[in-house]
């Protein structure tokens, strides 16, 4: 007899990228079938969960996603409360398991379901490694194979948690299984030059599909500058700790 294996759900394993809250009946899978398909080609495979409608499995080729809408309400209760949002329903979109160097495509294939199902739904998507509200017109119309480090990865510059120095670092390296970077430079200085140095940097870790250890030289051929990894450390500047690797220009 062979046993059969259900979906999994979105779970500490692999966590939600995207909370999706809205109002009213949730999308149909049919209707998000059919939206992706004019989008985007196909086919989208859709494999619901026995027993459990609300979870399914989406597929398309070598990309695969899961996706829960509605989530029993029990249980994001208190999520709910701190988003800022007046939604009163909320789903998640969680990658598949795959390899590092393969989580580029599975993120990117979970981030054109969320739109999709922003768009269908009205609603707000919510990412929840950048902490950025997505609303239905924020969303840029690009094709499914175009990867743009700016729409997964934010660069915040912070001029208050170090004396004299502006602390810039990105956020959502997490969605790829990556630390995410950091490099401190005097105040008064370009943001533009740290803003470049953590782009680059977080595509050639994107590239690798690892993130390098402390001593480990990096060259950035875009720049044509070599980087340090001269430190980890955790910290926590969206609220959760981080892991974070210091870069220094060499």
């Amino acid at each position: 007899m062979r046993i059969r294996k259900k979906t999994p759900k979105p779970s500490s394993k692999r966590p939600p990228l995207y909370f999706i809250g809205y109002r009213g009946t949730a999308p149909s899978t049919d209707e998000l079938k059919t939206w992706y398909e004019r989008e985007y080609g196909g086919p989208l495979v859709i494999r619901h969960e026995e027993g459990s409608p609300e979870s399914w499995q989406a597929t398309h080729g070598p990309w695969s996603a899961h996706v829960v809408m509605p989530l029993p309400a029990d249980q994001v209760a208190d999520v709910m409360k701190q988003l800022a949002w007046e939604h009163d329903m909320m789903g998640a979109i969680a990658p598949s398991l795959t390899s590092p160097r393969d989580m580029p495509d599975t993120v990117l294939f979970s981030a054109r379901l969320t739109r999709g199902l922003t768009l269908l739904a009205q609603g707000t998507a919510y990412d929840i490694a950048t902490r950025a509200y997505i609303n239905p017109s924020d969303w840029q119309n690009r094709p499914l194979t175009e990867f743009v480090l700016d729409d997964h990865v934010t660069i915040t510059h912070d001029d208050a948690a170090v004396t004299d120095q502006v602390w810039s670092y990105s956020l959502g390296l997490g969605k790829f299984g990556l630390d995410e970077i950091e490099a401190f430079q005097g105040k008064g200085l370009s943001e533009t030059t740290a803003r470049e140095l953590l782009v680059e940097s977080a595509n050639e870790w994107l590239r690798l599909g690892q993130s390098p250890k402390v001593g480990t030289n990096i060259f950035l051929p875009l720049l044509g500058r070599t980087v340090r990894i001269a430190n980890y450390r955790t910290v926590a500047p969206a609220g959760r700790m981080l892991g974070f690797r210091e870069l220094r220009t060499q």
